[in-house]
């Protein structure tokens, strides 16, 4: 598996993310969104081709998404049925940078300065 890293943002993100899933779903549910998410960003720092990853020169020189819908059938816990996040990435070398977790209803130009460095 390629390496992986996640900005301080984006964990704040999947902290948020997962607080509110436990808040709202249950205990249970927040467990299985946490394998979702983990499993997505396996998924998508394996993929060794553009496929499933959609473009998104917008926000960035090579920042692309991943729908955690893609990597339903991967995760490990019972499916998570509508998953309504996905992953902005962009590739540093060998590994994967995510620098936000974003919920549908979000616009990511909102969310992701293209001038501003990934920490």
């Amino acid at each position: 598996m390629a390496g992986y890293r996640l900005t301080h943002v984006a964990q704040a993100d999947i902290i948020a993310i997962l607080a509110w899933s436990e808040e709202q779903f249950g205990e249970e549910a927040r467990k299985r969104y946490e394998a979702l998410i983990a499993t997505a960003i396996r998924d998508a720092a394996s993929s060794t081709s553009d496929i499933g990853h959609t473009t998104r020169p917008e926000l960035g020189d090579g920042v692309f998404s991943w729908h955690l819908a893609q990597s339903r059938t991967s995760a490990s816990e019972k499916a998570v049925r509508r998953p309504r996040h996905f992953l902005i990435c962009r590739r540093e070398g060998d590994v994967l940078v995510i620098g936000r977790v974003l919920h549908d209803a979000m616009e990511p130009r909102r969310h992701v300065d293209s001038q501003q460095a990934w920490d």
